[in-house]
């Protein structure tokens, strides 16, 4: 917790100091001149950006620019949305099952295959809800220093603090600093998890423009305490009520009393560009413009490890004697060139591309003398081809990317993304997608090593085909989606733990809805999923039907209206299904028969904004008290009591 304070303090300071900041090129205001206006923001409309400013600055000058350099703007308002992102995620959790203690990872209640990689990764995937990948990565644009600080209350002694604070050194160059940090007890034994996410990123432009690099440093770290779920006798216990176990849920009896996993990533990344021939040079030619050259570079490096102080019969009988620490080491270096343009004959931008991918995989010597395995470390490297192509006719715009990796090694593969939508300004957006992926799956289905000898394996698997076509539709009378997915070599684990390949196709469709109905003060927000998988339900499990509708309060309080409040409640509940079981030594999930859950929750909550400051009390899964103790989040893992979560977002703009 001291990396948190130490950049909440740096964050302060950094304020005050740049706030004095003058330079010549009109990056800042003198410090006599201020930068929020004296207008009061809680008169703005709650759908309005409440940054207001005053001068020559304004609210739409706070720009938050993505991978792919699509841009929004910094948003203060307080929406319903916002409510349900307020989570250490930060993101819509609708289709995932959050586990008792934040920190900790999450069951599927959907999945979404048309946003994978082009190669493989290392795996472990519990473990990676919470990384931060290349795109995931945020550059800004700020006329004055910025800051956010989000802060949310965890269980036993925990919280969540993640703090942002970016200024622009002049017009054009920025620097942002952002940490993640995480540290909560859990109300059952050996489940603390602490967590962190440190991202610097940056982004400079020359003056005229010819030259252009962005870049960033992230690492992260993620270390959890796993006690296997509760035992037979304490899952009686928990189920049947009994009180004296229902005040107090560290008194319940849990598989394992001294292991636990860690996940740690670094990456360094950083694309640049050269303009060789701008629009002003072709003037007379409209035909070819805007030509550029390009370098990028990513170094990724992951480590999973498995610590165990005493071995035990829970994950296998047969095993090494002693201590157990198994680590598994990645490293991916991926330098990619590329030519970009403008010309009027592709009705955008197109870019071709090329890379040259190595990664070394495995571990640093034999984990396991027992099982007949010699080969500890997968290395190899590809070069890819490729080429992307930004299109617009008026409001229609088409996207595609497209990637080949040829050879018959790890990497080889192909993929292609393509979408095309047309926007009615807000008043609504038809989308098309497509993605056809082939590649191997994930290493550590390939090789794993561990003390345990039913964990070693070798595997020569064939790859995985990953096809989705979907549509979506958003408009203001409500939103629509459709996916539907077919996948053949899909790769699991079995109830055993170990790794297989489905050899039929896998026929996944995934049909959205959500619709919001206002009356007056009031609002009702509802989410509905259908799920179906027609072939392979054996090895894809998914609930049938998944819903969220939440009714909620929203006015202005006091005189003035110095406060907007949101006062509601969320019922979510989804259909019994197999859901899949943890496996804390694998870092995965695994197929289970043995039980099905499936249960409704209700949430109560009371937010309110004054300024540009959030403010969340919520009252998680109030329906425990009057229904059956049947939440699960996975097989022996049950969801989270009653408990009440405080938390808040501040932004500063000085």
């Amino acid at each position: 917790m001291k990396k948190i304070f130490l950049l909440l303090l740096f964050c302060l300071v950094g304020v005050q100091v740049f706030s004095q900041l003058r330079t010549v090129d009109g990056g800042y205001k003198s410090p006599n001149s201020q930068v929020l206006g004296d207008k009061r923001l809680d008169s703005l409309n709650n759908g309005e950006v409440n940054v207001l400013l005053s001068g020559k600055t304004k609210y739409t000058d706070y720009k938050i620019i993505s991978h792919k350099n699509d841009t929004t703007i910094v948003d203060t308002t307080l929406t319903i949305q916002k409510y349900y992102k307020f989570n250490f995620l930060r993101k819509d959790n609708f289709e995932l099952l959050a586990f008792h203690n934040q920190g900790q990872t999450f069951n599927n209640l959907g999945y979404d295959f048309s946003n994978i990689s082009a190669i493989p990764d290392i795996g472990f995937r519990a473990k990676q809800f919470n990384y931060f990948d290349v795109e995931d990565v945020k550059y800004y644009q700020v006329p004055t220093p910025t800051t956010e600080i989000m802060y949310r209350t965890g269980l036993e002694q925990g919280q969540v603090l993640d703090a942002l604070f970016t200024l622009n050194l002049s017009k054009r160059l920025n620097i942002a600093l952002s940490y993640r940090g995480l540290r909560s007890l859990g109300a059952y034994r050996r489940s603390l998890a602490s967590t962190g996410n440190f991202r610097f990123s940056f982004h400079y432009e020359s003056p005229k423009g010819q030259y252009t690099i962005k870049g960033h440093a992230v690492n992260q770290d993620f270390t959890n305490q796993e006690n296997g779920g509760l035992t037979e006798t304490s899952l009686l216990a928990f189920t049947s009520n009994d009180p004296n176990f229902s005040n107090d849920r560290g008194r319940l009896d849990v598989n394992l009393n001294d292991a636990e996993n860690i996940l740690e990533g670094k990456r360094l990344f950083f694309e640049q560009t050269f303009k060789l021939l701008s629009s002003k040079d072709t003037l007379d030619n409209k035909d070819f413009s805007n030509l550029k050259i390009g370098h990028s570079f990513v170094r990724d490096s992951k480590f999973y490890k498995f610590r165990q102080t005493n071995p035990s019969d829970f994950f296998d009988k047969d095993r090494m004697i002693g201590d157990i620490s198994n680590q598994t080491n990645y490293l991916v270096y991926d330098n990619q060139l590329f030519l970009d343009f403008n010309s009027k004959y592709v009705l955008g931008k197109f870019r071709v591309k090329t890379g040259y991918i190595t990664y070394n995989y495995g571990y640093e010597n034999l984990q396991n003398n027992l099982v007949g395995i010699t080969n500890n470390r997968l290395k190899g490297s590809a070069v890819s081809l490729g080429a992307d192509w930004k299109g617009k006719i008026n409001n229609f715009h088409v996207n595609i990317s497209g990637t080949l990796t040829p050879g018959s090694g790890r990497l080889s593969g192909k993929d292609l993304y393509a979408e095309a939508f047309y926007k009615k300004d807000s008043v609504f957006e038809v989308k098309a997608k497509l993605r056809l992926n082939i590649k191997m799956p994930n290493f550590n289905f390939l090789l794993h090593q561990s003390n345990y000898n039913k964990f070693n394996w070798e595997n020569d698997y064939a790859t995985v085909g990953t096809r989705v076509l979907g549509g979506e539709i958003i408009s203001k009378w409500g939103n629509a989606s459709v996916d539907i997915t077919n996948i053949d070599n899909y790769t699991y684990f079995d109830e055993n733990g170990l790794p297989d390949q489905y050899s039929g196709n896998v026929n996944y469709l995934k049909a959205k809805v959500s619709k919001e109905i206002s009356f007056g003060k009031f609002a009702l927000d509802n989410t509905v999923m259908y799920q179906k998988v027609t072939n392979g339900s054996s090895v894809l499990r998914v609930p049938e039907f998944v819903t969220r509708n939440t009714l909620y309060y929203t006015d202005n309080w006091f005189k003035g209206n110095p406060l907007l409040v949101q006062i509601g409640a969320t019922f979510k509940y989804f259909s019994q299904y197999s859901a899949n079981a943890y496996n804390p030594l694998l870092g995965e999930f695994t197929l289970q028969n043995n039980t099905k859950i499936g249960y409704p929750t209700i949430d109560l909550f009371f937010n309110g904004r004054v300024r540009r400051t959030r403010v969340y009390f919520k009252a998680d899964n109030i329906s425990s008290f009057f229904f059956k103790k049947n939440y699960f989040s996975a097989p022996t893992y049950p969801y989270r009591d009653f408990v009440i979560r405080f938390g808040v977002v501040w932004n500063w703009f000085i």
